[in-house]
């Protein structure tokens, strides 16, 4: 599902990854733990494809991605990559089913299966009576099943998750826990998650620790 080759990158004379080699399977969640600084949401923008590296290879679903120019990269994220970060980024003027729909509608999909797959997304996470509700009449964990909706509504490859149990309260913690190997199983999704919550990274089929740019 993805390959990551010796992936390098530096800003300035500061070398951040030195050389990280990564493999995940399709259906597996992996967390990657480390000090502050170590480099982790540095790998996760590469591996997300926000961020170009300096040298190594990324596969992705088969496509060597950092081949693409601008335009094709950015619609190979929108249709293959969801993210979920830390502090949700969900519009505040638009609805919970406009939120989900935003990635849809970026990849021009038909406006009807759009609204249809993100209702269905949001009645399994349990926010049917909350479609109509705005970002601020939501609570931190119902903002955080939004975000993960919005991340599943173009079904993509792998899901990237940049510390997403971070600005949760622990009872929304450990559901949102939950909830991503419930995903993992119900719609096979692999999830990378970079996070420093030490029960979710033990439950993870895999917890990698990064030290000074390498994993």
């Amino acid at each position: 599902m993805l390959k990551a080759t010796n992936i390098t990158k530096s800003y300035g004379s500061l070398q951040v990854l030195k050389g990280v080699d990564l493999q995940v399977g399709k259906g597996e969640i992996v967390s990657i733990v480390g000090k502050s600084g170590a480099g982790k949401s540095t790998l996760l923008h590469i591996l997300g494809t926000l961020d170009r590296p300096d040298g190594g290879q990324l596969l992705v679903d088969g496509q060597d991605v950092f081949k693409l120019r601008e335009k094709q990269l950015a619609a190979f994220r929108n249709q293959h990559i969801g993210f979920v970060f830390q502090f949700h980024h969900l519009l505040p003027e638009f609805t919970a089913l406009e939120n989900v729909c935003i990635p849809g509608y970026i990849h021009k999909s038909d406006v009807v299966t759009t609204q249809q797959r993100a209702k269905e997304l949001l009645d399994y996470l349990g926010l049917q009576s909350r479609m109509d509700h705005k970002p601020s009449q939501l609570s931190g964990g119902e903002q955080q099943r939004v975000a993960v909706a919005r991340a599943l509504v173009n079904s993509p490859a792998i899901v990237f998750a940049d510390e997403p149990t971070g600005n949760l309260d622990s009872t929304n913690s450990q559901e949102l826990h939950k909830l991503l190997f419930q995903l993992r199983d119900d719609f096979g999704q692999s999830f990378i998650i970079v996070t420093h919550n030490e029960e979710l990274a033990k439950l993870s089929d895999r917890r990698l620790e990064m030290v000074d740019g390498v994993l």
